[in-house]
């Protein structure tokens, strides 16, 4: 049976004003947009009142694990389509003993022991059959070194370095949308530029894009965005900056000035742009606070090094020496084990002041206790900052939410409806037209989700259906699964998903 949307406002996904009409939905796809004669035998949603857009894409996602499960925390905001394998890190390729390849992104997956695809194509596969997305992948920088290298550090030999690129090879023709770095994180962190280099010669050779979780947000962000701005230059890539931004108040007068180099890239002709998330903190696992070369060898090293006390001293005058944050500005948002649950929700200077002890060894003595399984909050930006970044010309708006086993950052359950509800009606920064082009169109242009992220015949069936007057995200660092209000029809591929009715 086919499907009439009647009477709602038509937001096309392309930046346009909407317009009042009916949308028809036969099988997958969109067969009619505007004013046109129904068939008879059609079922019937009424949306007097309510916005048609198509469905919302979160263009920065870290739900590779949780997108084959039937979870809803983010149909629930409108979603319908789930960039994946974000930051470096990506369920696949597996080595033979996935082992070490858990190790590396159980802290960002909120995974087990029982996952690991050898490819592209195989996770790719099981992802299509979703119970609640569709699924786009990046294959991740770390977790091909991880295939290759392990957890060790620095230059590859002239073999793991062919055998690297072919794995690159085998993961784009193999389905992924393209390559993510996560060089804050080892050991994608020690990757030399040579390397990076290579890389993104294969993937421009494929037409497919560039995503990269830089090598500092921080102190060293213009430093970070000449290098990736340099490897554009060189290779032909198309470049996407994961969750741009100035981290850290020390740093906050540095994003106008990264941004000014964005945009003379971008009037030169690279093909460059970034994606941001609508909240001033962001959310991370608390081993990226640590010198990379603590991390060599995977967690059992760490562990070793934090159990020798020359070591664990070296690591913490590092961290004291490159911190720039203040300790109030990071908090702990899960735990491993039952031990230290009272730290969920409290920030390093609490923690200090309570333990009598330095925050610095309240970092290192957490990481210990919970064998490096710890992730923190860390309120990053400011509001002027986040303003410039959200109605930026050259950004999306993503969520770059994961799974916990503690307290989630509020994004995971709110970052669509809240941009629309907050950002949009309340503080009108942007127009809704604008603002769902940044969550549809644009993301299925950049990353190549061929008929997506438009209302227009032809195109697949992911619309969503939304009142403009209560949209919102009420979700708070303090309660952050409350869910969202205002979204009342979810479809994908032509199926009805979610209705709030």
């Amino acid at each position: 049976m086919s499907l009439l949307l009647r009477n709602g406002v038509l937001i096309d996904g392309a930046g346009r004003n909407g317009r009042r009409g009916d949308v028809l939905v036969v099988g997958e796809g969109i067969a009619e947009v505007g004013l046109f004669r129904p068939p008879e035998d059609v079922q019937v949603i009424d949306c007097t009142g309510l916005v048609v857009s198509p469905g919302f894409i979160d263009a920065h996602s870290h739900s590779d694990l949780q997108v084959l499960e039937d979870r809803r925390e983010k149909v629930h905001q409108g979603v319908t389509t789930e960039v994946v394998g974000n930051c470096g890190f990506s369920p696949y390729p597996a080595p033979e003993d996935p082992r070490p390849l858990r190790a590396f992104a159980n802290g960002i997956f909120c995974g087990d022991e029982n996952w690991g695809w050898p490819s592209a194509k195989a996770y790719l596969e099981a992802a299509a059959r979703s119970p609640v997305v569709n699924v786009a992948s990046l294959v991740g920088h770390g977790s091909l070194r991880i295939a290759v290298a392990g957890h060790r550090l620095g230059p590859l030999t002239a073999r793991e370095m062919d055998r690297l690129e072919g794995l690159l090879e085998e993961a784009l023709a193999g389905g992924a949308c393209g390559l993510s770095t996560g060089l804050m994180y080892a050991p994608g962190s020690s990757a030399p530029a040579e390397e990076l280099e290579r890389l993104c010669r294969i993937v421009a050779r494929h037409e497919k894009i560039y995503a990269t979780h830089m090598r500092s947000y921080a102190s060293g962000l213009l430093a970070a965005i000449d290098e990736q701005l340099e490897l554009a230059r060189r290779t032909g890539c198309r470049l996407q900056i994961s969750h741009f931004q100035a981290a850290a108040r020390a740093n906050w007068h540095l994003q106008r000035r990264a941004l000014d180099r964005i945009e003379q890239a971008e009037r030169e002709g690279l093909d460059v742009a970034f994606d941001c998330y609508p909240y001033v903190a962001g959310s991370t696992v608390l081993t990226q606070i640590l010198p990379q070369w603590a991390l060599e060898g995977g967690p059992e090293a760490l562990l070793a090094r934090l159990a020798d006390p020359d070591e664990r001293a070296s690591i913490e005058h590092q961290i004291e020496s490159a911190f720039d944050w203040r300790w109030t500005d990071i908090y702990i948002s899960a735990v491993g084990s039952p031990r230290n649950q009272a730290a969920v929700g409290r920030n390093l200077a609490e923690l200090a002041d309570e333990r009598g002890r330095k925050p610095v060894e309240v970092i290192t003595g957490l990481l210990s206790e919970e064998r490096g399984q710890v992730n923190i909050i860390a309120f990053n930006q400011s509001e002027e900052n986040l303003r410039e970044t959200l109605t930026h010309p050259l950004s999306l708006v993503a969520s770059d939410g994961f799974y916990v086993r503690g307290r989630p950052h509020p994004r995971l359950y709110g970052t669509f409806p809240l941009w629309l509800g907050s950002f949009v009606r309340e503080r009108r920064w942007l127009s809704l037209p604008e603002a769902i082009a940044k969550i549809t169109w644009r993301p299925a242009e950049r990353f190549g989700l061929r008929q997506r992220g438009r209302l227009e015949p032809g195109y697949l069936a992911d619309l969503t259906v939304f009142d403009p007057q209560t949209v919102a995200g009420p979700a708070s660092y303090e309660e952050p699964e409350r869910p969202p209000v205002g979204i009342r029809y979810v479809i994908r591929n032509g199926k009805l998903q979610w209705s709030a009715s």
